[in-house]
């Protein structure tokens, strides 16, 4: 649990200090959620920490039970209230907040920072290493998660670094790759293909 917190707080603090050094245009760029400008994924990662439970009540009602158009909408809404540099605050001031949706485990905000990181950085052709440690414990929480869709994508699928010593999933079909463009193809992002190889890859890119 500590290392899972301090695992976070950095990749917290560390997403601020991107969004700092970025230029004003740079913030109405599409990230690899479509929805969300970078402006708008800002807004997501700086409200996780500051939602109470009747915000996420209403927003829930409010978007007819659909989870994830309550956080496009949530997102959308916080993005139009505060400017890049206080959203940047926001994040650095919540960086060790244990805060979390309903439901989510301590290792979800982790999950969603470092795949958030890559949704912002690679639109904008920014080289944003991942650490190793933080992302094997994501994709194995991934794998099992039933939040994250992942368990459908990789049924049947065994996944295995090219970068590291590491192997998840229990199936038969192999896919190989770095562990960033795992997590990234694990979480349904598209980016994270280009460098797969295996048997299993057309499964994952169908999923």
């Amino acid at each position: 649990m500590d290392e899972i917190s301090t695992w976070t707080e950095t990749e917290r603090l560390s997403f601020a200090e991107l969004l700092e050094g970025l230029d004003e245009r740079d913030w109405s760029v599409k990230t690899l959620c479509p929805e969300w400008t970078v402006h708008a994924m800002a807004a997501h990662l700086a409200q996780s920490t500051r939602n109470r439970l009747r915000d996420t009540l209403f927003g829930a009602i409010k978007a007819k039970g659909n989870w994830d158009k309550m956080n496009v909408d949530q997102a959308i809404g916080y993005a139009a209230r505060f400017s890049p540099a206080e959203l940047v605050a926001q994040i650095r001031d919540d960086a060790a907040s244990p805060r979390r949706s309903p439901g989510a485990k301590p290792i979800d905000p982790l999950a969603d920072v470092l795949i958030h990181g890559q949704d912002v950085a690679r639109p904008l052709g920014i080289d944003r290493p991942m650490p190793g440690k933080p992302v094997i414990a994501a994709l194995e929480h991934l794998l099992v998660s039933p939040f994250w869709g992942a368990r459908k994508r990789c049924k049947d699928l065994r996944l295995i670094a090219t970068d590291a010593e590491w192997t998840g999933g229990a199936g038969t079909e192999e896919v190989r790759g770095p562990l960033a463009d795992l997590l990234l193809a694990v979480s349904g992002r598209s980016a994270g293909l280009a460098t797969l190889t295996g048997p299993g890859t057309s499964r994952l890119s169908a999923g």
